[in-house]
């Protein structure tokens, strides 16, 4: 089959159902996956705490009413900025508007990226961790598709087993675990609500990100 006869499917416009269509994907309901991760040993230092706490402060009465790049840039971006995804030694940061590709035989799935957490310094070289951002009453589609979508993509360019991710949704964040169970099958799993206008709830945000943080460079480490 030509590439221009493969259907393109797209990260921003997928729908659920489109996504079930084109792989054997299902939601599994289990907390306990999540608990090596939301039960980290984090350690968040003072100076941290004083900048969520300040950070949500100013932001708290808009992060309700701001368009998606307002949000990103106001409330999100200083959050992810502070814990730093880049280290040049290691050749890892983090990226905004990738564009990333998987090709099979019945379809593409392609799309522009929100966030991602990568290998490479110039461009996404081995994507280890998504962040989907969206501003409810806009005119997209549910983010969760979106994500699950990505998280394939990452996964089967990977040859990975497992990744993981996050949709937002104004101040909700939760957190998604994908698992690949064979060719073209897949299970994936979704968080608790964690809301980010409650200072106690964006600490622990901040504290699964640190997790990631050090996970993914660990990843990097053992495979040098």
């Amino acid at each position: 089959m030509l590439k221009e006869d493969i259907p393109t499917y797209y990260f921003s416009k997928i729908r659920d159902y489109e996504l079930r269509q084109l792989v054997n994907i299902k939601q599994k309901f289990s907390t306990d996956i999540f608990d090596n991760w939301f039960d980290n040993k984090q350690i968040i230092k003072d100076n941290d705490i004083q900048f969520l706490t300040e950070l949500l402060n100013k932001e708290f009465n808009f992060i309700r009413i701001y368009q998606e790049e307002d949000l990103k840039v106001k409330f999100i971006a200083p959050i992810l900025n502070r814990i730093d995804f880049r280290d040049i030694n290691k050749e890892i940061r983090d990226f905004y508007e990738q564009k990333l590709t998987y090709q099979t035989e019945k379809f593409i799935l392609t799309g522009i990226t929100d966030f991602l957490i990568s290998r490479g310094l110039e461009y996404s070289e081995k994507p280890y961790f998504f962040i989907q951002e969206f501003k409810k009453g806009k005119e997209n589609v549910h983010p969760e598709p979106q994500l699950l979508a990505e998280l394939i993509v990452g996964v089967e360019l990977n040859n990975f087993k497992t990744m993981k991710g996050a949709y937002i949704v104004g101040a909700i964040w939760n957190f998604v675990i994908l698992e690949k169970l064979a060719e073209n099958k897949y299970q994936y799993f979704i968080s608790i609500n964690f809301d980010s206008t409650k200072i106690a709830e964006l600490k622990e945000i901040y504290k699964n990100l640190l997790f990631i943080k050090d996970e993914i460079f660990q990843m990097v480490v053992d495979d040098l």
